[in-house]
């Protein structure tokens, strides 16, 4: 669901910014405006950015290969990345130059005054058709969430790019209005010039929080607290597992959750037995995640000695260490 709702936002902002794009393009050549010329670069760089999206979103799909045998499931996170790096250098560091560059030397907007106000009222419209369509996507998986911690602890980086991106473009056009209208009023360019940093400063801000998130997805993060219940429940639900010696998780894509258990089971049980266990637990926790979809369990004899030193596993267990001589080099035979 997240995959299909995240593409169904990403070509809606994509088809809203190419028709917005062109417009800004036509009312800058009309009037001459930077705070235009901004907002359409920043046009320009949203629908690369969701061009990248839909190719991280494609490519991620690709089959595992033995030399990437977990897929390729984190490129969607990678285009996303990218997509962070495209608004901070190609929005809003433009911005801020045209901002400087049009601050030093200020004009008025002398011709087809109407035109910058006409194309930014219609641009908004179209932006709020836009930012609509990604909240309605997101609110199936946002749930009980708030806006900011859904951004912050979604998985599937599309919908909360789409949605900053969204916002970022709406405010925008605000400020692009702001700095046109102030600059009509008062026939002073330096207004437009206002209006531009403006919005050079906010895609910056969106840009560092963007890529701020989606490192931490590139890292490797675990999985959310109500999974890491489900799935331990579901390991000692049955009767196959004594208890749960330590646990890792680790998402390998927005939707493949990596499980790895070390398990206690009991010491008299056979290999046979032990394998059925293991079998019936994979079972339960995919059951209860049915994002875990790799799951490794390594079955184990339980020591409370063992745990309070730090292992949790059985000395007896241990494989043996090759013991050497004190004048001898380790992992070298002695003579």
């Amino acid at each position: 669901m997240s995959a299909n709702g995240g593409t169904r936002a990403i070509i809606a902002a994509l088809a809203a910014n190419i028709g917005i794009a062109i417009t800004k393009f036509v009312a800058f050549l009309l009037t001459g405006s930077s705070s235009m010329l901004a907002e359409a670069i920043h046009s320009v760089a949203d629908s690369g950015n969701q061009g990248l999206l839909l190719l991280g979103g494609r490519r991620a799909k690709r089959e595992a290969t033995p030399q990437h045998p977990f897929g390729y499931g984190r490129e969607r996170y990678i285009y996303a990345f990218i997509v962070s790096i495209v608004l901070f250098s190609l929005g809003g560091l433009f911005a801020l130059y045209e901002a400087y560059h049009k601050s030093s030397h200020p004009e008025p907007i002398t011709s087809w005054q109407w035109v910058p106000v006409g194309v930014l009222v219609v641009a908004i419209g179209m932006e709020s058709f836009s930012f609509r369509t990604a909240i309605k996507e997101s609110n199936p998986l946002r749930g009980s969430q708030s806006w900011l911690r859904f951004i912050r602890r979604a998985k599937a980086p599309e919908l909360p790019v789409v949605l900053l991106e969204d916002f970022g473009a709406l405010v925008g056009l605000v400020f692009a209005l702001f700095g046109v209208g102030m600059t009509l009023a008062t026939g002073n360019g330096k207004w437009d010039a206002l209006g531009t940093a403006m919005i050079g400063v906010l895609l910056v801000a969106i840009a560092i929080i963007l890529a701020i998130e989606t490192k931490s997805l590139l890292l490797g993060e675990g999985a959310e607290q109500h999974d890491l219940t489900a799935i331990e429940r579901a390991v000692t639900d049955g009767p196959e597992v004594e208890r749960i010696i330590h646990m890792k998780t680790l998402y390998l894509g927005p939707e493949e959750l990596m499980v790895a258990a070390k398990i206690a089971v009991s010491a008299c049980e056979t290999a046979e037995e032990v394998a059925r266990g293991i079998n019936a637990v994979e079972a339960r926790i995919r059951s209860a995640v049915p994002i875990a979809r790799v799951i490794y369990l390594e079955p184990d004899i339980y020591s409370a000695a063992a745990e309070r030193a730090g292992t949790g596993a059985a000395s007896y267990t241990a494989a043996p260490q090759p013991e050497t001589g004190s004048d001898e080099m380790p992992g070298r035979p002695g003579s």
